[in-house]
């Protein structure tokens, strides 16, 4: 049967047991498309390394074999849609049926169950056969119980799969080691240069100006992201021998001297599905067993958290409560986006190195999105639609089933507790705890009022003072009510009319 095979930007999967044989009844299709560059404002990077990675996969099958038929941005049959493109195809090329691997995003799942029920030929859809977990196990895992805990999904995932288990415990005893990766990294600590790659991008880039297509960010004429699968296994084999013994400890502190620190970088390739998170896992925890003396625990434990626990859980969630998690807004936050997020120009140097750093290598780390970017968000009061589209274009790693999870729940708690127990505030002290900004800013940590008051401080108690309602019953908010409780009327005011000032004044901060 004639057969027409769709491969979306993020389906890079080689190892997918549609290219076990090679048929000659089946057709292959991937595209470049202006949809899919314009539902919201893309970093060049990012646009640059899936058109580059598009471009290798393809290659890559064609040398296996594989026939597929390739839609180039410029092409001019290409309608930069991918219902009108599909229905080309099929049109013009008499296939009798249409399969697809199931989309990771609801927009496009719903754009090709929609094209499914409008064509004449049969048409079925197929696992992507990446995920650990399926769409529906966190709802079945979950079922009947009225709070979503990572903790315990990831803990049924480490026994389901055998993975750092001893027996029916877990290997060291513990099954969490968070406590012990929240370090600050001690000056003058050697932090070994990140592994980059050289990818010709004046082609894509040059593409992208032709077509008009409008981008945030910087780019220079070599990529250093990687693009196929081997430069992704290199990638991560350089995480394992270089920076996994330092990661654990580190993954949270905040630096402003070296960029990617010890993190493995692997979230595009990962995404795109070019690496898969069983691989990763199995070639973490081996390497751990071999290098014991070396590695911490809490650094494989931690690393495997992320992959195991917290990747499979947000898209678990994101199918759970798709598509009415993309309008919650719990706190009713309204306020514009500053225009300073999209230069990096204001004299809060976390935000402005967090936010350059971003523009200059469409990357920054969990805790300088959570406790930075977002953390200012929430309680400067952003409305969670521009807070998602900021995150959605700006990260190299960004699609929306997990972005959006990690965004609109963690980060700005506007889903009201589905994914985090606690609205993730904090003031300068936290960040001062975690980093070294604070001393090279503009701003005076430790005031909480004046000119020179750092911006944190009053923002994080006009949050707390300002949802009261909504959070004074949270029993992980309670300490902090009864501490802002302890002031007096008039040290509130002031602080509380320092927030006002600030807000009224925020694109000046």
């Amino acid at each position: 049967m004639k057969t027409l095979r769709l491969i979306l930007g993020d389906q890079l999967n080689h190892n997918h047991s549609w290219f076990k044989e090679v048929d000659a009844n089946v057709t292959y299709t991937m595209m470049e498309l202006g949809q899919e560059l314009t539902y919201t404002t893309h970093h060049i990077q990012k646009v640059v390394a899936y058109f580059l990675s598009m471009r290798c996969f393809l290659d890559d099958k064609r040398k296996e074999g594989h026939h597929f038929d390739y839609f180039e941005l410029d092409q001019e049959n290409n309608s930069q849609d991918l219902c009108l493109n599909l229905k080309q195809l099929i049109d013009e090329g008499g296939f009798q049926k249409f399969e697809y691997q199931l989309p990771d995003e609801y927009r496009l799942d719903q754009q090709l169950t929609g094209l499914c029920k409008a064509l004449n030929i049969g048409s079925e859809a197929f696992d992507s056969e990446h995920f650990l977990a399926s769409r529906e196990e966190v709802s079945e895992h979950f079922k009947g119980k009225k709070t979503l805990v990572m903790e315990s999904f990831y803990r049924m995932m480490r026994k389901k799969h055998e993975i750092l288990m001893d027996g029916k415990n877990p290997v060291g005893g513990k099954w969490n080691y968070d406590s012990e990766n929240r370090k600050k990294l001690p000056k003058n600590t050697f932090v070994p240069s990140p592994y980059l790659f050289e990818n010709e991008s004046k082609e894509i880039v040059s593409l992208l100006e032709k077509q008009k297509i409008k981008t945030i960010g910087q780019i220079g004429d070599h990529l250093l992201w990687p693009i196929n699968r081997a430069q992704s296994t290199e990638l991560f084999e350089a995480f394992l021998k270089t920076f996994f013994p330092n990661f654990g400890e580190f993954q949270d502190a905040l630096s402003e001297n070296d960029w990617s620190l010890f993190h493995s970088r692997i979230s595009f390739a990962l995404n795109t599905k070019l690496l898969s998170p069983k691989e990763i896992i199995d070639k973490t925890e081996a390497f751990y067993f071999q290098h014991e003396d070396e590695i911490p625990l809490s650094s494989v434990e931690g690393f495997i958290r992320q992959i195991l626990g917290w990747r499979e859980f947000m898209r678990g969630v994101y199918w759970k409560q798709m598509p009415e998690y993309a309008n919650l807004n719990y706190f009713d936050h309204q306020r514009k986006l500053p225009d300073w997020f999209w230069t990096g120009e204001t004299k809060m140097k976390c935000m402005s190195h967090t936010i350059k750093q971003s523009l200059n290598y469409a990357y920054a780390h969990h805790i300088q999105r959570l406790m930075i970017t977002g953390n200012f968000a929430l309680m400067a009061g952003i409305n969670p639609d521009e807070v998602d589209h900021w995150y959605l274009g700006i990260y190299i790693d960004a699609i929306e089933w997990v972005e959006i999870t990690n965004t609109r729940g963690m980060s700005q708690y506007a889903d009201g507790g589905i994914v985090a127990t606690k609205p993730y505030v904090a003031s300068a002290n936290y960040i001062h705890k975690m980093g070294h900004y604070c001393g090279n800013c503009s701003y005076n940590k430790l005031e909480k009022t004046g000119k020179n008051a750092c911006p944190f401080n009053s923002l994080y108690w006009n949050f707390i003072d300002s949802n009261r309602s909504k959070l004074q019953n949270n029993p992980r908010m309670g300490m902090m009510y009864k501490v802002w409780d302890k002031n007096s009327t008039s040290t509130k005011n002031q602080i509380l009319e320092q927030a006002d000032t600030y807000l009224k004044q925020i694109e000046e901060l």
